[in-house]
């Protein structure tokens, strides 16, 4: 079965083994006429049709590197080299295999996923029954049984008192999660030995697991930049290489030498070498938890100069508390916080929940609300109890009231919600949202890796942003921001590529009007992950500051085995230029200057190694249990 689908997917390199078996069996036994005959003859047919397939390539304006090949292979049967003719065919067709082969062990990590994706569950019934159905047939609610080692195929949450489960393929992290009865288990992570019961909180389509498949799949079949990185030095090198082949000729007054230098020149280390890199590093990001979604994205990201990130759940942890409750004279506490947080209900905000939370786990009682308009970027107004309530943004709450409100002094994390109670200042609540633990680290490394311009861009008020700011080392601070506001920014930008590192829905414009967008936290945003060019898979800002490191590493690689095959191939061209290098012995040479240049390609899969934060503590260990929606 092997040897059928060999011949099926690689037909010339198969028949061009048997040709040059049947070759040196013939010469062997002393028929070197049909030896010749049967070399010349097969040689001659493919690189015909080479010469068809880049007269096409021309037509459409696309210059590559089969013109060394072809011009190769018709030197060396012009001089009577049949069995160098046929080496030169096997070395032009067999770059394919060598590619798919280096190619596959390259993205191995990257396609881990799509190869363990579920395709069935198994739905327990009321009376204990257990029915394996299809995964487009769970929903919300079904109890499903998860047995030893299988993929969780939903996201969904513990319904047996304990369980650990396997989550690499998903954060990176390599120690097993434990979860408790109630808790989230992410789908795509893997079971432990025991079966566990489950309850599904979203259906397959709209699962984690289901994301992130979608996400590699698009970076699994995309195309690296050879185009721009490696034809890049084809034309150039054929130049030099015909020029230096025409000298040998010249020189030695015989057209041996000519095909003898062009036998070594063969373009393979520089057709292969760049995907096999760019797939490597993809596979190489994606094990650290971060898809990359091609070798364009990649090169991006190795020249980034400018990064800009949103605050909220991008710097922050996105989960604010509340810190105090400010209120108005003839206001007391519970009072602001029940008018607040009843008018809160009714927005779509991200604080609006922690200070809903907060009222109730005060035993606040919220109140009647009799109409609800949210303002968007702004705020909300609420009629509540016979009241007239406005909550957002300091400006909202000064244009409605007519009152300038006396801004109230935030510590770094600290930010305020402003209210307003029938037409007057009605005074302010204080949340903390504090910086990730790892973002320090993170703007230090991504300075260390080039880029020094970094921007905080933000619809917070001034005052928290700078405190943030000035916490985390950030240069720049743009705040009190509308999404379109975020956009302008980032195009004009500089220096430039710029990079944009955000979650949730509001992020997708900047992320898709940046040179390159990282979306924080599969879980968060369809849209900011779509628009992305990246997306992180866990929340973990080191993660961006990986990416580039990868992506540089990558596009390192990628380059020095560029130079690496041309550096070989034109040393062998030096040497065949005396005279000295037989155009088989040549062929055979270059095969080996092709099987370098490969075997250079792959470091770009590296060895990663997620380094720690400051005191010593390690970035896994700043992961949170679970992924929390952005």
């Amino acid at each position: 079965m092997g040897f059928l689908r060999a011949v099926r997917r690689y037909p010339v390199v198969i028949a061009g083994l048997a040709v040059l078996a049947v070759a040196l069996t013939l010469a062997g036994v002393g028929l070197g006429l049909a030896s010749a005959l049967v070399s010349a003859v097969f040689a001659a047919a493919v690189g015909m049709w080479t010469f068809a397939g880049m007269v096409r390539e021309i037509v459409h304006g696309r210059w590559g590197l089969d013109l060394l090949a072809v011009t190769a292979i018709a030197a060396t049967l012009a001089v009577g080299e049949y069995v160098a003719a046929v080496i030169i065919v096997l070395m032009l067709t067999g770059g394919g295999a060598l590619e798919d082969f280096a190619a596959g062990r390259a993205r191995h990590e990257l396609t881990a996923l799509l190869e363990r994706a579920p395709h069935v569950a198994h739905r327990q019934a009321a009376d204990g029954s257990v029915q394996d159905i299809g995964l487009d047939e769970v929903r919300v609610d079904d109890v499903l049984v998860v047995r030893p080692n299988e993929v969780v195929p939903v996201d969904g949450l513990l319904v047996s008192a304990a369980g650990v489960f396997d989550e690499s393929s998903l954060t990176g992290e390599s120690l097993p999660a434990e979860r408790s009865a109630g808790e989230t288990v992410l789908s795509g992570s893997v079971n432990g030995t025991g079966a566990v019961l489950l309850r599904a909180t979203t259906t397959a389509a709209e699962s984690q697991f289901s994301q992130i498949v979608a996400l590699v799949r698009q970076a699994a079949e995309s195309r690296a930049p050879v185009v721009r990185l490696a034809d890049r030095y084809a034309v150039p090198f054929t130049l030099f290489s015909l020029a230096l082949a025409g000298l040998g000729w010249w020189l030695s007054g015989s057209p041996l030498r000519f095909a003898e230098v062009l036998v070594v020149a063969t373009p393979c280390p520089l057709l292969i070498a760049a995907p096999v890199a760019f797939l490597g590093g993809m596979s190489r990001a994606s094990k650290n938890g971060v898809i990359v979604k091609g070798g364009a994205v990649l090169e991006l990201l190795a020249r980034v100069r400018t990064v800009a990130f949103d605050k909220t759940g991008t710097l922050t942890l996105g989960r604010p508390e509340l810190v105090a409750v400010v209120p108005a004279p003839g206001l007391d506490p519970d009072e602001l916080l029940a008018l607040t947080a009843s008018a809160e209900r009714y927005s779509s905000h991200a604080l609006a929940a922690t200070v809903v939370s907060a009222a109730t786990a005060r035993g606040v009682a919220l109140l009647p609300v009799e109409e609800a308009e949210e303002v968007a970027t702004n705020g909300v107004s609420a009629r509540v109890g016979g009241r007239e309530v406005l909550v957002g943004k300091r400006a909202f709450v000064e244009d409605a009231t007519g009152q300038q409100i006396v801004e109230p002094a935030l510590r770094p994390g600290e930010l305020a919600v402003y209210v307003g109670v029938d037409g007057e200042p009605g005074g302010v609540i204080v949340l903390s949202d504090a910086p990730r633990p790892e973002a320090q680290a993170t703007l230090e490394r991504l300075k260390e890796a080039g880029a020094a311009h970094v921007l905080m861009l933000t619809g917070d008020a001034v005052s928290t942003a700078r405190s943030i700011a000035a916490d985390l080392g950030v240069t720049e601070v743009r705040a009190e921001l509308l999404p379109l506001d975020k956009v302008e920014i980032v195009r004009h930008a500089s220096p430039r590529p710029v990079l944009m590192v955000g979650d949730g829905v509001n992020d997708a414009p900047v992320l898709a009007a940046a040179d390159v967008g990282i979306a924080m936290g599969a879980r968060g945003s369809t849209a900011a992950s779509e628009s992305a060019g990246a997306v992180v898979l866990v929340e973990d800002l080191t993660r961006t500051a990986k990416a580039v490191e990868i992506a540089q590493h990558t596009v390192r690689v990628a380059l020095q085995s560029i130079w690496l095959g041309i550096a070989l191939s034109v040393g062998l061209m030096a040497v065949a230029l005396t005279g000295a290098l037989p155009p088989v012995a040549g062929a055979l040479l270059q095969e080996l200057v092709d099987l370098a240049t490969i075997l250079n390609a792959l470091r770009a899969l590296g060895r990663s190694r997620t380094p720690p934060l400051p005191g010593g503590q390690p970035v896994s260990a700043s992961i949170p249990r679970h992924v929390s929606q952005s």
